[in-house]
């Protein structure tokens, strides 16, 4: 007998909506069984809008599983029978494009080896010209936010109304903490460069390991993330791939009652009031910086007129060295980090390296 289980009746411009947007299922397709489950599972928490499965799976190296392939697309078309979730899957080639609208595959996604080759995703744009299909495209495995944009634009103009974005971290050598490093920075650069597009994030690929998991959800709510792909399986130890970091569907709905998504704006007057009085602070403040950067390039073109009389170099490392040590000391006292005070510094010193050459390389 079929399971009843259902969730309500949505189309997919009302999930389109939703928030937050809950895509959640197993890293792999491996049976029609653990397929069917999995959705009756996640269907069963009510808080899944999209069941998610990997059909095709790149790999790393040959010889790992790489997915079950076109076979496993009426297991979901199944699973959708039976629960009412829409599916998702990822898509890489233009005959996967077509076989998954073949098979009513509701949404469908890009991988993050996939955004990285401009070739593939124009192949995967040029398979979707007319196609009524959600698509949503995940951050380039490397830290290159115009491979990102570029995807974005390629889409778009295969007339696709509906484009999303999953920040699923981004490959970092000497990284420990995560699996995929999350630089939040290059994610807010994406959601203000395409306000209207829906972001969700990826704590499964940024986190690696189930136990990470929440405290990058909460983040991503905190900065108003319309949504996460979390990688759930009915027996995730024994999980085909990334065992590590897949949670059942009752450990799943656990970690979404702990999230608190915020709202990104208040009605009320007072509101408004009390925050707009903060922001006129702030805007002050970020006046009185630009002016003293300004001065500051301007006494550094005065060392370059001295450097430039006594043939130095515009490089004195020993001093860049000893100002960065300074200004980390005062800066973590001042709750400053030390992350923030490099990089902050870093760009100083470029933008007075560039002020210096031009002195120096003027004609006289």
């Amino acid at each position: 007998m079929e399971n009843t289980i259902k969730v309500p009746e949505n189309t997919i411009e009302s999930i389109w909506q939703q928030k937050p947007l809950i895509i959640s299922g197993p890293c792999s397709a491996e049976t029609e069984e653990q397929v069917i489950k999995g959705a009756e599972d996640l269907a069963a928490t009510g808080k899944v809008n999209v069941f998610r499965a990997g059909i095709w799976k790149p790999r790393t190296k040959p010889g790992m599983f790489e997915g079950v392939g076109a076979a496993g697309l009426p297991w979901l078309q199944e699973a959708k029978k039976r629960t009412g979730l829409p599916m998702a899957v990822e898509v890489a080639t233009a005959k996967q494009v077509e076989q998954a609208l073949a098979h009513d595959v509701d949404m469908l996604w890009i991988g993050a080896r996939t955004t990285v080759n401009p070739f593939s995703v124009q192949e995967i744009a040029d398979a979707l010209q007319g196609a009524k299909v959600p698509v949503f495209i995940k951050n380039p495995i490397n830290a290159d936010i115009e491979l990102w944009s570029g995807a974005m634009e390629r889409i778009s103009r295969a007339s696709i109304s509906k484009i999303g974005l999953i920040h699923r971290g981004f490959s970092s050598y000497g990284n420990t903490q995560y699996r995929n490093a999350p630089m939040w920075h290059l994610a807010i650069d994406m959601k203000l460069r395409y306000p209207d597009a829906v972001m969700i994030n990826d704590p499964s690929h940024i986190c690696g390991r189930r136990d990470t998991l929440q405290a990058v959800m909460q983040k991503a709510a905190d900065l108003d993330y319309d949504g996460l792909m979390i990688e759930s399986h009915i027996d995730p130890d024994n999980a085909w791939s990334d065992a590590a970091q897949q949670i059942t569907a009752e450990r799943l709905n656990e970690l979404l009652d702990q999230i608190q998504w915020r709202k990104e704006d208040a009605n009320s007057v007072s509101y408004h009031t009390a925050l707009e009085a903060i922001r006129q602070k702030i805007n002050q403040l970020d006046d009185e910086l630009l002016q003293l950067l300004s001065r500051r390039m301007m006494f550094a073109e005065e060392i370059a007129q001295y450097k430039k009389a006594n043939n130095i170099t515009i490089l004195q490392a020993g001093r860049w060295s000893e100002v960065l040590d300074n200004a980390i000391k005062t800066g973590e006292k001042k709750g400053l980090s030390k992350d923030f005070i490099t990089k902050y510094y870093d760009a100083i010193h470029i933008e007075s390296i560039n002020h210096q050459k031009k002195i120096m390389d003027a004609q006289d």
